[in-house]
């Protein structure tokens, strides 16, 4: 796997002297090529707009590979003069050094190009997506007091996954998104502790599904970043029969599984690059432990070939809910708090974030977690906040499913009179954009599978 930090060298052929020739009118100096640079810097703002520009970018003026993660840097040699500028993208940093007007055309040249097409040209017909299933079971009596009901959950779970899959029997559903070479992993949320945590009944429900279809019980992963309150949660280590794992501070995240953002965050102990350093002053050392590069979990990068993703059905007052693409990448990775500061471009992130194939190629199902619910304060406990739902979700369109539940989870809220915070979840719309699933309420259906 390539480095995070990617160094491309171009010299020039013979032949860029005569292009930059018949161009030699159109950019006189310096002071115009700056100008065309701030033009391109703001042309990139919109982020609807960055992955077509940027693999222009790439592709055309350095043949790099246009997936290629982390930053990459292009320097252009020559002989009369030397400018600089950064052109940042959610998932890439270009920094581009230019030496001499004859570099400064042929490169200005291509972002000129690839602006104007993403600006001018007109979209083209998209077909229309398929259509996305979420699936529901209520039952009042699967949970009482915050109490599940072990025998009800398991037949609202196994109801689910058959409806979800169309297959006759447990054992044929579940074979039918795991192989039996997968390493199936269970991403649950565990930031509620005793009362707000993944169901234990519901975990147990679908570790026996995937034993009947063939993995061992003790091959499975159940994780999350922090363990802390699971054992309150009913989870029972070294009894269950399954792998129960957090993530390790620091050394529990890939070095080679990364990914960076043009949105600077302040690192913390458990970060994959955070160094004390108590030998300099507090200033310097809080400057220096900035970072514009998160890494992945081992778990997820490297442990677990398929997840069944398994978050609670939880309002978050900085990304809007905490459902499957927030329990998928917040939990998944360090330097994390720089994308949940409620802020438009940090949300959206998250859905470029889902989009990297470590997590889209491997999760097959989702199932939410609507025993309780909670409208406020998530996904930490605030049982102030929190309904006895007594109802499970799934589907294997992740965007559908946080669709859906977003609705639900607003009309509690209003009731309340607690301001809207689907602004604040557009991430969902964008990991539409995506092609991610659907957020759209005209291509969702909802089906009951209850008896």
């Amino acid at each position: 796997m390539k480095t995070a930090e990617q160094n491309f060298q171009l010299r020039h052929a013979e032949g860029c002297r005569c292009a930059a020739a018949e161009v030699n009118g159109i950019w006189q100096d310096r002071e115009n090529g700056a100008l065309l640079v701030k033009i391109t810097q703001h042309s990139f703002a919109k982020p609807c707009r960055l992955r077509t520009i940027e693999q222009v970018l790439v592709k055309c003026a350095v043949r790099a590979n246009p997936r290629a993660e982390g930053d990459v840097n292009v320097e252009m040699s020559n002989h009369n003069y030397s400018c600089a500028f950064v052109i940042r993208t959610p998932i890439h940093k270009f920094v581009v050094t230019l030496r001499s007007a004859l570099s400064m055309r042929n490169v200005a040249l291509v972002l000129f190009c690839g602006i104007s097409s993403g600006l001018t040209q007109s979209p083209q017909p998209q077909p229309e997506p398929t259509p996305s299933i979420v699936y529901f079971v209520h039952d009042p009596d699967s949970i009482k007091n915050y109490k599940a009901n072990s025998r009800v959950v398991h037949e609202m779970v196994n109801r689910l996954v058959l409806a979800t899959t169309g297959q006759p029997d447990l054992a044929k559903a579940w074979a039918s998104l795991v192989s039996p070479d997968d390493k199936v992993g269970i991403k649950i949320s565990a930031a509620g502790g005793e009362l707000f945590t993944t169901h234990h009944d519901v975990v147990n429900a679908i570790v026996d599904g995937l034993v009947a279809a063939g993995h061992p019980r003790s091959t499975i992963i159940v994780w999350d970043r922090s363990l802390g309150g699971i054992k309150d949660a009913g989870y029972r280590v070294g009894i269950d029969g399954y792998q129960l794992k957090g993530i390790a501070p620091g050394e529990g995240y890939d070095s080679k599984a990364v990914l960076s953002a043009p949105l600077l965050g302040q690192l913390v102990w458990g970060d994959f690059d955070y160094r004390a350093d108590t030998g300099k002053i507090l200033l310097f050392s809080d400057m220096e432990n900035t970072s514009n590069v998160s890494h992945f979990s081992k778990i997820l990068s490297t442990e677990v070939t398929k997840i069944i993703n398994v978050p609670v059905m939880s309002s978050s007052e900085m990304n809007g809910i905490a459902g499957c693409i927030y329990n998928m990448t917040i939990p998944n990775i360090d330097n994390w708090r720089r994308f949940a500061q409620g802020s438009r471009f940090g949300a959206e992130s998250l859905a470029e974030i889902y989009s990297n194939p470590i997590i889209a190629r491997k999760v097959v199902f989702n199932l939410m977690d609507g025993l309780i619910a909670q409208y406020a304060g998530g996904p930490q406990s605030q049982p102030n906040y929190a309904v006895h739902h007594a109802t499970l979700y799934a589907s294997k369109d992740p965007v559908a499913l946080d669709a859906t539940a977003l609705k639900r989870l607003e009309q509690w809220r209003a009731r309340a009179s607690l301001p809207v915070i689907g602004h604040v979840a557009d991430y969902i719309g964008f990991a539409s954009q995506l092609g991610l699933g659907n957020s759209a309420p005209n291509r969702i259906e909802i089906r009951n599978v209850g008896r």
